[in-house]
């Protein structure tokens, strides 16, 4: 049974089994290779977790695990390894009691979320003292930037920054797939990809957006349902400035610690 409210996240969460280009993999496998360095033997909560690609990967690092999602349309596509739990949650308001986890994850979702700052609320009240909370962002001030279209506010640097802070968090920041790194064909077409973004020509949907891989990213491959160790290269995203605009990653990631008491 699907939900109006929530049936649509089906259109724009990466699944298993659909085409992805080698970057997209890259970029899915990064990120949860860089969230694996903070797991280490700790409680752990992903929200938003999709379909759940990376849970196998986080469970093999943590002392335990837990996992959601607004949709139970996506959620119910997630393989929960052996003692995760997954729940149907609103991210504005976490089933978990006060002081609960050491690190939590939100990947490429924080801009679904209606009100961002009743979610950052929510993890500094679910965190302990000295907890991590650890988001990943597409990075909104690329001049080539396309907005998902359920999103609703997109959080750069500066906006991240601005958001963590009065709730009692220090944010430090890094940057992910510099875009003077990209391929030729991927640079020659961003001008393009501009253009289309500004007439609002791009596909909407994951199905939408099959064509318009194989043009920028050249052959498209198959998610695999679970990422694995060394499935890709991995370095550590770059350290970057928390007091400007990004101008140089496709990604932002931010480990913001929890630093005052509630």
């Amino acid at each position: 049974m699907t939900s109006p409210d929530t049936a649509h996240f089906l259109n724009v969460t990466e699944m298993a089994g659909v085409e992805i280009s080698h970057e997209e993999l890259k970029r899915l496998c990064h990120r949860y290779y860089w969230a694996g360095n903070y797991c280490c033997d700790l409680d752990v909560l992903e929200v938003a977790c999709g379909a759940g690609p990376g849970l196998h990967y986080l469970a093999a690092k943590a002392r335990s695990l837990k996992a959601g999602d607004y949709s139970p349309e996506v959620l119910a596509r997630a393989k929960a390894p052996n003692g995760t739990e997954l729940r149907v949650f609103d991210a504005q308001n976490i089933p978990f009691p006060d002081c609960s986890f050491d690190v939590v994850i939100i990947f490429e979702a924080l801009y679904y979320i209606p009100s961002a700052s009743m979610f950052v609320a929510e993890a500094a009240r679910i965190l302990r003292p000295g907890g991590t909370l650890l988001i990943t962002n597409a990075n909104k001030d690329l001049y080539d930037f396309n907005p998902s279209p359920y999103s609703t506010v997109y959080h750069g640097v500066i906006e991240l920054r601005d958001l963590l802070r009065p709730a009692g968090f220090e944010p430090a920041f890094s940057g992910y797939l510099r875009v003077d790194q990209v391929s030729l064909r991927q640079r020659i077409l961003r001008p393009i990809k501009a253009a289309a973004v500004a007439l609002n020509m791009m596909p909407k949907t994951m199905g939408g957006k099959k064509w318009l891989k194989r043009l920028v990213f050249g052959a498209t491959i198959a998610m695999p349902e679970t990422i694995l160790a060394d499935m890709v290269a991995y370095t550590p995203p770059e350290p970057i400035p928390g007091d400007a605009p990004d101008l140089v990653h496709k990604v932002i990631y931010c480990a913001a610690k929890r630093v005052q008491p509630r």
